[in-house]
């Protein structure tokens, strides 16, 4: 099945038109390749979001936010179908040449934050939507994230489960304080330096109170301090996790020098925050939030 790109509904500028990661800057700054040198540990710190999913062989699943692919590719063997929407072309095309595409596996380029506008989904089509990692840059825009959890509700069978793993409040704290600061040192006013972030990183009530006014029960939900280990230096290590995740912010500075000015200071004070001395591994401190919405 081929790649397809859907349009922006029209009353938004094409200017808009980025990945979910992305909203505010018009760029598709992922690649497979980066993705997997820097966050790698993204799609296997999944055992227990995978376990509240429970996936069965009469399931048909959504994967909201799919990235490239390695967690769908792998729940597609415990279900019936699985499809996969990104914004990221880039992500997409990879998933599809690693992994395939067949009547069970789909891929599909998508701006998550216009589900309940999308045409390429069929109201109640799925018993399961998933999300894991994905819905802290899509629910970015605060206009946009009660349309997403409706068009979530909207694309749930009756019963339906939406089982999603996010950052919550405090998330990446360390490395989103550093780059603010470095930001400003850069000259960058703080207001548009906080502009620039693309994530939202909510409390549970937060969540909750969205997810019920979308018309969701919510059958559980928690939030856990996760310290994570960074991939090593040669793999991406922080910095490539800061040029990857960061990339929003060093697009607000004009030059390349700025930008690289940038990604030495948040490394530089990093540094010793989030080394482990014993073996000079770098440890982040990630914050997610897990639930499980029912129709």
């Amino acid at each position: 099945m081929p790649v397809y790109e859907l349009q922006r509904p029209p009353h938004e500028s094409s200017s808009n038109d980025a990945h979910q990661s992305q909203p505010s800057q018009g760029k598709d700054h992922w690649t497979a390749n980066a993705y997997s040198a820097s966050a790698s540990f993204v799609p296997l710190l999944t055992q227990e979001i995978v376990q509240w999913l429970d996936p069965q062989p009469h399931d048909t699943i959504l994967d909201l936010g799919c990235g490239d692919g390695l967690l769908t590719a792998k729940i597609r063997s415990s279900c019936s179908r699985i499809a996969g929407f990104d914004a990221s072309t880039n992500l997409i095309e990879a998933a599809q040449n690693t992994y395939g595409t067949d009547e069970g596996l789909t891929w599909n380029v998508l701006d998550c934050r216009y589900l309940e506008e999308s045409k390429a989904i069929k109201e109640g089509e799925f018993s399961k939507v998933f999300s894991n990692a994905a819905l802290h840059w899509i629910l970015r825009d605060a206009s946009t994230r009660l349309s997403v959890f409706r068009g979530t509700y909207q694309a749930l069978q009756p019963g339906g489960t939406f089982v999603f793993e996010m950052g919550g409040a405090g998330n990446v704290a360390d490395v989103h304080t550093a780059l603010l600061a470095a930001l400003v040192h850069q000259g960058v006013a703080i207001e548009k330096a906080r502009e620039a972030c693309p994530w939202f990183f909510p409390s549970e009530k937060s969540v909750k109170d969205m997810l019920e006014e979308a018309g969701f029960q919510v059958e559980k939900m928690k939030l856990d301090y996760r310290p994570t280990k960074l991939t090593t230096e040669e793999e991406g290590g922080l910095e490539g996790w800061v040029r990857l995740m960061g990339a929003n912010f060093l697009d607000v500075l004009p030059t390349k020098d700025q930008k690289e000015a940038v990604v030495r200071e948040v490394c530089d004070v990093l540094q010793t925050v989030l080394s482990h001395e014993e073996d000079g591994s770098m440890w982040l401190g990630y914050v997610r939030l897990k639930a499980v919405a029912r129709k």
